[in-house]
């Protein structure tokens, strides 16, 4: 854990940083880093409350490194903060890192100490344990090819453990990345549905493990970060079809929601990644 670090990427909202105060009061003690970009008006706030633990880049530079997915003028998106921060971790001399939004509100187990599944609404707040939470699943992604890995999200439970199985080949919020296994990020929003589907379908690995899930404010209703950037684009209309323009062959957008009704994308994972039969199904000569 001594060349790791959590980087917190955020834009406009120096002061609602809630996914720092969570590490820590969960009981992660290791670095933390604020990823800002150069274009952010409110660079001295940050600076002023994390000190030097704030890192800014180059949005210009970080856009001409990567396909946006489209000819807009403007660089709105938390996209070029995950292409820089491997370069950012290089810089660092840090080996791995992770990931985070900056509206993470909880960090909770979902299996208990039997290690079983329970009930599909079951789950429990982690309590000084994150860090050990962290160096677990660090030691588990550098046990295998996975270019990265993550943890769950509250909605990957519904319909419950069977629903889920042991793991999902999406791979969102919550990134683990090593700077040996870098890739970059594709298309100015919804890059972190975009680039799983798009890497696997070139035989790369991406999963969500989940024993441990996240709980994040709700969507669009905290000002600042990407909210703004969804509502002033159209919301998750026009965020679900650049997905589609990455791969039209298994993803379409669809209705989602009760009371809410949006668009919203929806993945054919059966049709997006390389699938391995079991071995019961081998033909013997």
């Amino acid at each position: 854990m001594d060349e790791f670090a959590v980087f917190i990427l955020t834009h406009g909202r120096p002061q609602n940083v809630i996914t720092y105060s969570t590490l820590r009061r969960q009981g992660y003690t290791g670095d933390i880093y604020i990823i800002v970009d150069n274009e952010d008006q409110s660079i001295g706030k940050y600076q002023e409350i994390y000190g030097d633990k704030v890192i800014v880049f180059d949005k210009s530079a970080i856009a001409k490194v990567f396909d946006q997915g489209d000819n807009f003028t403007n660089h709105r998106g938390v996209v070029y903060a995950r292409n820089a921060s491997f370069q950012i971790a290089r810089d660092l001399g840090l080996t791995h890192f992770m990931q985070l939004d900056d509206d993470y509100k909880c960090f909770d187990y979902r299996i208990n100490d039997q290690l079983e599944y329970p009930r599909p609404g079951d789950h429990w707040v982690v309590k000084d344990r994150l860090g050990k939470l962290f160096e677990l699943y660090l030691e588990y992604f550098k046990s295998i090819d996975a270019k990265s890995i993550a943890m769950a999200q509250g909605g990957d439970w519904i319909g419950g453990v069977a629903d889920f199985g042991f793991g999902k080949r999406k791979c969102m919020n919550t990134f683990f990345c090593s700077v040996d296994r870098p890739f970059p990020f594709v298309g100015r929003i919804n890059e972190d549905v975009s680039t799983p589907v798009w890497y696997q379908g070139l035989g790369h690995l991406f999963l969500t493990v989940p024993f441990v899930s996240v709980t994040q404010t709700t969507t669009q209703q905290s000002p600042g970060g990407q909210t703004d950037l969804y509502l002033d684009d159209g919301g998750t209309y026009v965020k679900s079809f650049y997905s589609v323009m990455y791969a039209p062959s298994c993803i379409t957008v669809a209705m989602m929601g009760q009371r809410y009704r949006r668009l919203h994308h929806r993945v054919q994972w059966f049709d997006a990644v390389p699938c391995i039969l079991g071995e019961k199904w081998r033909k013997h000569d």
